[in-house]
């Protein structure tokens, strides 16, 4: 993990709603005040964030041990944060996730072969050599664009 790369949480959505924010309306309201619909996805929820903690203890139980594994994966799936919330190399640390920082040059090498396409809107960028500002450019005066007039 490079320096200034980030992770995010694995905490499942359904369509534009987390997982957990869908079963906190179960907690916080009585059952006959929430519809059909609400029930039906809470139920959805439950079984989505039951297989990312799966999933995720499962990647995780190798390197740091089954009950540190299923703590993580709580973390990372419970909705603890916003699905966009980055986790720095130095968080993921205190999660107690194996992180290292130590990139070889051959990683970048390799990610310099496969140049990202240009995103319609907002993004990161990996930039392999830095950026150099570009020239901005100016309309030219009114006086030389009516010379051109014919």
């Amino acid at each position: 993990m490079n320096d200034n790369a980030v992770l995010g949480p694995v905490d499942p959505q359904l369509g534009q709603q987390p997982a957990a924010s869908i079963l906190k309306v179960l907690e916080r309201k009585p059952i006959g005040e929430i519809d059909d619909e609400t029930i039906v996805l809470a139920d959805i929820s439950e079984k989505a964030i039951r297989q990312v903690k799966t999933t995720v203890t499962g990647l995780l139980r190798e390197k740091m041990g089954e009950e540190r594994a299923r703590q993580v994966a709580e973390k990372l799936s419970m909705g603890t944060w916003t699905h966009d919330y980055p986790i720095s190399a130095e968080e993921a640390r205190e999660l107690g996730l194996p992180v290292n920082t130590d990139m070889p040059n051959e990683v970048y090498q390799l990610m310099g072969l496969y140049p990202q396409t240009s995103q319609r809107r907002p993004s990161v960028e990996y930039i392999p050599v830095p950026r150099v500002r570009e020239v901005e450019r100016r309309p030219a005066p009114a006086s030389s664009r009516q010379a051109n007039i014919k």
